[in-house]
């Protein structure tokens, strides 16, 4: 069925295909009785696919990537699609319209997407309301944060700050999203010294709003693919020193190496199959850097349960899909953990925290 939906929407402009299915779901939100009939359709129910991270616990390791639900509006119908964990945003603390349009572009033959929309959202407080209007989903919800475009670099810290307060009763982790390449600036926070300090500065916060509220979120960093592996090394090293909760690898990347649409030229970030192996071999680094003491969530060219799986083996406790999505259908969740526990079966392996690291 998806086959034939897809190359209806691939005959529209990316981005109003997008903003189709978005108003399909909150469709489908609205419907009593829809989103318990979509999990129970959708979900695959095992406990070798769960996996405990700290104090989170997600019934299964394949999650919903941030940039799908930008504004906060759907991640209750996203729940209901079988993901084991849904991330919102990138939200700021301001609604911006992001980058002027045309700004998405489909590579088809590359199965791949590159988008520059540069954090178009609604803002915290419109994030906010709709986290308090919406059913809560079972799975955890995290909330990815950025800056806004017209903040000065010397104060961008102050907008994750700003998030973080704004939105922290509302999330199960938090990830700082400090790798896209969509606003001018923003990965020069992956550097040393800016890194050192907006971790610290966060950190700081969250002990705060710990005292407050009695409760502490987890804070995931969100690295770039195209760091050096010094750079890289010097990223990690500051976060697992401060007492980051984890990593995500990675954001979208700049290379075009080896692409053959006609949109490969596009600026922007790059995501899709052509970003499995380099996420796949930072996983690895990042897993053997830190001993897999901290739990890393790997995003990259995941289309499959073969592709959640080398992750996992290369370090990642949990991954995420988007680009996977859009070329394989909103059933994707459910393929891959039906793959993922044949795959065990095969390995001879009783759960997935089993298979983590297991090639690192």
């Amino acid at each position: 069925m998806y086959p034939v939906i897809r190359n209806l929407l691939f005959r529209i402009d990316p981005e109003d295909a997008h903003e189709w299915t978005v108003k399909s779901l909150r469709l489908a939100q609205r419907i009593p009785g829809m989103l318990w009939t979509m999990e129970k359709k959708m979900s695959v129910r095992d406990p070798r696919l769960t996996v405990q991270c700290g104090q989170l616990r997600f019934p299964n390791p394949v999650g919903m990537a941030a940039g799908f639900d930008k504004h906060a509006r759907i991640y209750p119908a996203l729940a209901a699609l079988g993901f084991g964990c849904v991330e919102v945003g990138t939200l700021t603390p301001k609604p911006q319209p992001g980058n002027p349009r045309p700004r998405l572009y489909r590579l088809v033959e590359d199965e791949a997407v590159i988008n520059r929309m540069g954090f178009n959202n609604g803002g915290i407080i419109q994030a906010a309301t709709s986290f308090s209007q919406l059913p809560r989903p079972s799975i955890p919800i995290g909330i990815n944060l950025g800056k806004n475009k017209k903040t000065p670099q010397e104060e961008a810290a102050g907008d994750y700050r700003t998030g973080l307060r704004a939105l922290y009763r509302h999330g199960d982790y938090f990830a700082i999203n400090i790798s896209s390449p969509n606003t001018e600036g923003l990965r020069d926070l992956q550097k040393a010294e800016q890194l050192r300090f907006l971790i610290g500065d966060l950190l700081e916060e969250r002990q705060e709003l710990r005292r407050e509220t009695g409760e502490i979120r987890p804070l995931f960093i969100k690295l770039a693919p195209d760091l050096n592996r010094e750079e890289l090394t010097e990223a990690v090293q500051i976060g697992l020193e401060l007492g980051i909760d984890g990593f995500i690898a990675v954001n979208t990347t700049l290379s075009r190496k080896g692409l053959k649409g006609p949109h490969r030229k596009e600026a922007g970030g790059l995501s899709g199959r052509p970003l499995s192996r380099p996420a796949t071999d930072w996983i690895r680094f990042i897993y053997r850097l830190s001993e897999g003491k901290v739990p890393i969530i790997g995003v990259g060219g995941v289309f499959n349960g073969e592709d959640a799986y080398t992750k996992i083996r290369a370090g990642a406790s949990l991954i995420q899909v988007y680009t996977g999505m859009i070329y394989r259908g909103p059933s994707i969740a459910r393929t891959i953990n039906r793959e993922l526990l044949r795959l065990l079966d095969r390995d001879g392996l009783s759960s997935i925290r089993d298979a983590v690291g297991l090639d690192a």
